[in-house]
């Protein structure tokens, strides 16, 4: 694995601004990588606020740009080699003409898209208004008068076309006849052969919708020179900048503007509904998928993508200005497109891929916040269900039989029947697993699919049958249906929870189960005490290594990219277990901030010298109630030194809520009862030097933030440091929680104290920049449960395959007599099995770290209080801008020696 740390040749990558040498470090490592050619991979950490996303685009772009022009000229040159053989005056008239018509393309398009930014910019100032845009048409039918047979199973023989999954819809006949015209479910002009089609493009994926659309304001800053170099422009010159073409990507439930099935509200529904009504026999055809009768408008669509820098709301926008779908219309823009932004899940799943069109061969995969990506590969292929929802899928079919029983033939009947079976079978093996003494555990599958017979069934048929037939819509279609017919009032469209695609995706995992994954039940307290407890079956997919092996051996070059990749092993050990090391290149850049506005200290004791007591917060040694009430003086003191904004982050909610109990708790330490009162119990005098908030599990962090926010700032509604609510995989309106910050009374205070948790919904996405985290102070180091029985199974696989990994490349012919892996491997695979456990503990404390210091100016102190901070084997899984930043042989010192380090600090920022 190769550290770029040296020279390279001089490159201008066309930063709006001067950029810092961190960035420019980070952007030469970019551009090696991408230019060394196929299957490399970088590994970079650039901390927040140094720029990263900027500088992504810069080095990225620079190197797409300068690609294409090699590309162009090489041409050029392979045409003057066809005609090596000729005279020279033919070989140069057959030049000029390759020149002429490369020049006459790029010119061509660039004319286009001009004209259309010229024609959005007149209208913009004429002021004029977008047209007026009806939603869709009427509906011919309302709720309570619909045909019920809208529900009935249709013959799948019968049809003229069924499609395999929820993202690869029928069209008709006409429609399918233009699209394989014009390429699969890619509509261009007929006279067009796509010059742009083979070009390289580059994937940009990030986890939610908020940092897509932060990337895409961050693409519209730098100008980049044109792709076509000089030598084929004749003497012509261009000074103008050409523009970047970009498509944003996403999901139907972001895109679909057709009334009656976006207000179905679940993705799962939009996604049969919008299939449903593009089948040859749909009563309801979709008026704005693309066809031949809106064809202009699908060209005018394209073009206006590729003309400006669009993100996912500008897309919306303009499918509801053309009246045509952005979701089908956005793939027209592909083949022209540079830049292409997704959210993980159409990245990392196949299926979504080809259903998108998207083609990895050759071409460049940025993954931001690349710090999750093994998580978010596992979530993607994740499913579960509930015995709960296995219930409700019973009674849905039972309704739906009882409407629809006799007149469903065949294949309808017998599948139906079989998925009642199915149900049964798991609410079967999840009434009686209620009885097991453990509250979770691993689930044989062979045991599972026993029952009522669910082995002698064939899933794979079975789940094609779902997805074809749209049996999970249409049942739960038709039971909200008769819900609305029954009350007489607006029921929900669909269930809240659509539990029959629930069961599918459950199924599809149980089908697919490879030896990288494991079933696992788990028993859910109920909220209600009048309520039997829930039980739940989950897939997990234990190693993301075969998932991402199709990204990483297919794209040219892979940028994994974050502000805190520390620590670097789990990626190359679990994602590219199998390239050598000189395919790998990893980074880790250095913060922008000068190195006097950082103090990081580890507190390893209050008192070390008078063998005060250890600060180790380990699963044994927290409950000590001692030792919690020295934590609270330690942060009492702290906020004492630090102005404004102080944030700890406990090792889980269970612990804070102990933790606070025990601060609550009067002292009792020989003092009389008026002697404490006047002291004053921990908590009270917390809240006595700030107004102290608390974040709770399932709790509003927008209120918490908002009035952590306030107690800091005041109400002055312009500031600037108002942190950014990025909360993920949440909508950021859900303030419904009963968070119940707690605030005291008093009016004037010195900042505020705020406790949260390490991968809580503060640690990650927000920015707690300048006065609202002048520090951070990590509490203990949050291990995952060990005894839960999905890690028990994650530290076992590791250790499995890394033995076996060892084993095989020591014995690469399997002969020889070796009759098992000798004690050396099993200790590597030990090893490397309690890495990736300490591993995604570090990269949990690293990410809460990180939420300090947010631009160049910020300053804050950083406090890690846990002895076991100070061992070698902990702080090298720090990042390197925080172990530079840490004060040397600080774990020695004590709360005295770090209390007088700290009043230095920000007594030298007051004064500066």
């Amino acid at each position: 694995m190769e550290q770029l740390t040296g020279q390279f040749r001089k490159i201008e990558f066309h930063h709006p601004f001067t950029p810092y040498d961190v960035q420019d470090q980070f952007m030469r490592t970019v551009y090696d990588v991408l230019e060394r050619g196929h299957g490399q991979i970088g590994i970079l950490e650039s901390p927040t606020g140094t720029g990263k996303s900027l500088s992504l685009i810069c080095a990225a772009m620079t190197w797409l740009r300068n690609h294409k022009k090699a590309r162009y000229e090489l041409s050029v040159e392979d045409a003057a080699e066809d005609f090596k053989d000729e005279p020279d005056w033919i070989v140069d008239q057959m030049l000029r003409r390759k020149r002429e018509e490369l020049l006459k393309k790029w010119e061509e398009r660039e004319a286009r898209l001009t004209r259309v930014r010229a024609k959005e910019k007149m209208l913009e100032q004429r002021g004029a208004k977008r047209r007026k845009v009806d939603n869709g048409t009427p509906a011919k039918k309302t709720q309570d008068s619909e045909d019920e047979d809208e529900w009935l199973l249709t013959d799948r023989e019968a049809a003229d076309a069924t499609d395999g999954d929820d993202s690869t819809p029928s069209f008709s006949k006409e429609t399918k006849t233009l699209m394989e015209k014009l390429g699969m479910g890619i509509l261009q002009r007929e006279d067009d052969e796509n010059p742009d089609d083979d070009e390289i493009k580059i994937y940009y994926t990030s986890r939610t919708h908020s940092q897509l659309s932060q990337f895409v304001s961050e693409l519209r800053r730098p100008a980049f020179p044109p792709s076509i170099p000089e030598t084929l422009l004749d003497g012509k010159s261009t000074d103008d900048p050409e523009g970047i073409k970009h498509v944003p990507l996403s999901s139907r439930q972001r895109l679909c503007i057709n009334p009656s099935v976006s207000r179905l509200g679940s993705l799962s529904a939009i996604n049969d509904r919008c299939t449903e009504l593009q089948k040859p026999k749909s009563k309801d055809r979709c008026q704005f998928v693309p066809n031949a009768d809106n064809l202009t408008q699908t060209h005018e669509f394209r073009d206006n993508v590729l003309a400006s820098v669009p993100d996912i709301e500008d897309l919306l926008n303009l499918g509801k200005k053309l009246q045509v779908c952005p979701y089908y219309s956005s793939r027209t823009a592909i083949p022209g497109a540079e830049i292409i932004t997704l959210p993980y899940p159409l990245l990392l799943q196949k299926t979504a891929r080809d259903a998108l069109g998207i083609k990895l061969e050759g071409n460049v995969v940025i993954v931001d916040e690349a710090h999750n990506i093994m998580d978010a590969v596992a979530n993607a292929y994740a499913a579960e269900i509930a015995l709960s929802e296995l219930k409700e899928a019973r009674q849905m079919l039972a309704v739906y039989v009882k409407k629809f029983g006799k007149k469903l033939k065949g294949e309808n009947r017998v599948m139906v029947a079989q998925v009642a079976r199915v149900v049964d079978g798991l609410s079967e093996w999840l009434d009686g697993a209620l009885k097991l003494k453990n509250d979770q555990g691993i689930v044989d599958p062979n045991v599972l699919v026993k029952i009522k017979g669910i082995d002698q069934i064939n899933l794979y048929t079975l789940i094609q049958y779902i997805q074809d037939s749209k049996l999970a819509y249409k049942i739960e279609g038709y039971v909200a249906h008769a819900e609305f017919q029954r009350n007489g009032e607006l029921a929900r469209t669909t269930p809240s929870t659509p539990v029959l695609h629930t069961l599918l995706s459950f199924l599809v995992s149980l089908n697919n189960l490879s030896s990288e994954g494991r079933i696992f039940y788990n028993k859910v307290p109920s909220r209600d005490q009048h309520q039997p407890p829930d039980i739940k079956l989950s897939y997990l997919l234990l190693s993301p290594t075969h998932a991402f092996s199709s990204i990483a051996t297919s794209a040219r070059a892979v940028i994994l990219a974050g502000g805190t990749m520390s620590p670097f092993e789990d990626y190359t050990a679990h994602l590219f277990p199998s390239l050598p090391p000189d395919k790998i290149t990893t980074l880790s850049c250095g913060h922008v901030i000068p190195p006097e506005n950082l103090c990081v200290w580890t507190l390893a004791s209050a008192n070390p010298k008078k063998g005060g007591t250890d600060f180790e917060f380990s699963f044994q040694k927290r409950g000590d109630r001692a030792m919690i009430r020295e934590l609270g003086v330690a942060i009492l003191n702290i906020c004492t030194a630090v102005p404004d904004g102080v944030v700890v982050f406990f090792p889980s909610y269970g612990y804070l809520d102990e933790v606070v109990e025990t601060w609550n708790r009067p002292d009792v330490d020989g003092r009389t009862p008026q002697q404490q009162q006047a002291i004053g119990t921990v908590w009270q005098r917390l809240q006595a030097r700030k107004a102290v908030f608390r974040e709770t599990k399932g709790g509003s962090s927008d209120e918490v933030l908002e009035q952590y926010t306030r107690a800091i700032l005041g109400d002055d509604k312009n500031n600037n440091h108002a942190p950014k609510t990025v909360i993920p995989g949440r909508d950021r309106t859900n303030t419904s929680a009963q968070a119940g910050p707690m605030i005291q009374t008093r009016t004037k205070t010195n900042g505020a104290l705020l406790l949260s948790v390490v991968g809580g919904k503060m640690s990650e996405g927000i920015n707690f920049s300048d006065r609202l985290g002048r520090c951070v102070i990590i509490v203990g180091l949050p291990y995952p449960n060990i005894n839960s029985a999905d890690w028990k199974a994650r530290i076992e696989y590791v250790e499995t395959t890394t033995l076996k990994r060892l084993t095989d490349s020591s014995n690469p012919s399997k002969t020889g007599g070796i009759s098992g892996p000798g004690p050396e491997a099993k200790e590597a695979a030990k090893q490397a099995a309690r890495d990736f456990y300490e591993n995604a503990c570090m990269r949990a404390v690293n990410q809460s770290i990180g939420r300090a210091i947010r631009h160049r100016g910020d300053y804050a102190a950083i406090v890690l209080l846990d002895r076991r901070f100070g061992t070698e084997r902990i702080r090298r899984k720090l990042p390197g801008w925080i172990r530079g930043g840490l004060v040397p042989d600080s774990e020695r010192g004590g709360l005295g020696q770090m209390m007088g380090r700290l009043s230095a600090f920000f007594r030298g920022k007051r004064g500066s």
